[in-house]
């Protein structure tokens, strides 16, 4: 089952930081939810998910702990069988093998980041 559009990773040329506005980088589509895959690090991924209002990314389990920053917007994140409203700024923490979703009440940008697997 696809959830997502993805879009193409951003090559970052190897210098000593980086830093980038995040919500500049948002993209939305009407066919669902935008994840964007910002880097690739030692030991995680960091993504970008972009919901429109009233998408949704359905519970489901994953091979992988992840943690989702709300940077904009506003909804509900699963993490296992608990639903966690939530705005900007929200933390959630979702372990390995546990179910994880997204339900969009307001657009919505959040920050994943995700054990490499």
């Amino acid at each position: 089952m696809k959830i997502f559009l993805s879009v193409p990773q951003i090559i970052v040329p190897k210098q000593v930081a980086i830093a980038m506005d995040l919500c500049t980088l948002a993209k939305f589509s009407a066919s669902g939810p935008v994840k964007k895959d910002l880097m690739k690090t030692a030991g995680s991924d960091i993504v970008l998910v972009c919901l429109d209002d009233g998408q949704e990314i359905p519970p489901h389990p994953e091979p992988y702990a992840v943690v989702f920053v709300v940077l904009q917007g506003k909804g509900v994140i699963t993490a296992g069988s608990v639903e966690h409203p939530v705005g900007p700024h929200h933390l959630v923490s979702v372990k390995k093998d546990k179910n994880r979703g997204i339900r969009c009440d307001q657009k919505m940008v959040i920050l994943g980041i995700r054990e490499d697997v």
